[in-house]
């Protein structure tokens, strides 16, 4: 190969590219990109990703080949400082040179206009879904079903879904890398998403817009569950928002605290022996007397008190060493009164204890 690239130069840069390109297409279609799909989306979205690998190496091997043949072919000799020779346009080869590449991507923008339009594409009576991004969290609201609120994503396996999503403060992106599809929520806007989810399962829901200190604790699941399990969990919510989850937990305070507390998403930001989470982007709660009467709004607040300041306005005070706005303020509203009892119950109670 080196003596071809000697005599032949320009035959030899050709085989290598070949060879490269046939390399770098097999590598990236063999990689593993993206996680077990999860929507009816994801399969058009994947092969749309393929085709554009297909494309996009030999583009980048023939710019890097004519690159390293220009720099073998015409490199400069030691010591020659003069000009290079004069040279003009060739018509022909810069027609070839733009018409390709035009050709290219007006075909890859209409193949990915045709998937897009293909999953955005409205179906009869979706599930209506309101998202709501804050920093730093997200909330969820099914106005269908008589308002049912939740800081977790429910959906039914293969029922269309419509998310309309909005923010309350900065720019976020909502994105389920197993759906396959993501959308930058802008203040003052609302942006839709339509998805089918057909596998059944636990997945998270990622915000993928830098938003603040908490950004990358910005994580809430999505559980896609039969429909009988949905409406299941739809009779369940309205329950718990009236005797705070007591009643699905069999009577016991402490259970329903603690599926409250991970279904909430304060695992994600607060340290917790009991529930077993070490996050530490909110203050710790394994000793929460001490810390009402150190950092309590006033002198002498119960834990009690303090905690259910903290939920429902996070921003009375704020523990020296974390950032103000970091809590959302989205917890009184979302969580019925019963549901913040069962939960500065629990808090409260398992404040201090020792677990093995």
């Amino acid at each position: 190969m080196r003596r071809l690239l000697r005599k032949r130069p320009a035959l030899g840069m050709a085989l290598l590219s070949g060879t490269a390109t046939a390399v770098g297409i097999a590598i990236s279609l063999a990689i593993d990109w993206f996680p077990d799909a999860a929507s009816t989306a994801s399969k058009d979205i994947d092969n749309l990703w393929d085709v554009l690998l297909i494309a996009s190496v030999p583009v980048f091997v023939l710019v890097m080949s004519v690159a390293l043949y220009s720099v073998f072919a015409w490199k400069v000799k030691p010591g020659d400082t003069s000009d290079g020779a004069p040279i003009h346009g060739h018509t022909k080869l810069e027609v070839v040179w733009v018409t390709i590449p035009f050709v290219m991507v007006t075909a890859l923008a209409l193949y990915g206009w045709v998937v897009l339009d293909d999953i955005e594409a409205k179906e009869k009576d979706p599930l209506i879904v309101n998202v709501t991004a804050q920093q730093f969290a997200w909330s969820f609201e099914y106005p269908a079903l008589d308002k049912v609120k939740s800081n977790q994503l429910v959906l039914p396996k293969d029922r269309r879904v419509e998310l309309r999503v909005k923010t309350k403060d900065v720019i976020h992106s909502f994105w389920v890398p197993e759906f396959r599809l993501k959308t930058d929520t802008v203040p003052g806007l609302t942006t839709k998403v339509r998805v089918t989810p057909n596998r059944l399962g636990r997945y998270d829901v990622v915000c993928a817009e830098l938003c603040g200190i908490g950004h990358a604790t910005m994580r809430q699941a999505v559980r896609v569950v039969p429909p009988g399990e949905f409406q299941g969990w739809v009779s369940e919510r309205k329950q718990r928002a009236g005797d705070g989850g007591v009643a699905a937990a069999g009577g016991d305070t402490a259970v329903a605290g603690k599926t409250l507390f991970a279904d909430t998403g304060c695992t994600a930001c607060h340290t917790l022996a009991d529930a077993g989470s070490e996050a530490s982007a909110g203050p710790p709660l394994d000793d929460l007397t001490k810390d009402a009467a150190k950092f309590g709004k006033r002198e002498g607040q119960s834990a009690e008190e303090y905690v259910k300041t903290a939920i429902e306005q996070p921003e009375a005070f704020v523990v020296p060493g974390f950032t103000k706005g970091t809590m959302p303020d989205n917890y009184k509203k979302n969580l019925s009164s019963a549901e913040i009892s069962t939960l500065v119950k629990y808090l409260s109670d398992v404040s201090g204890k020792e677990t093995k």
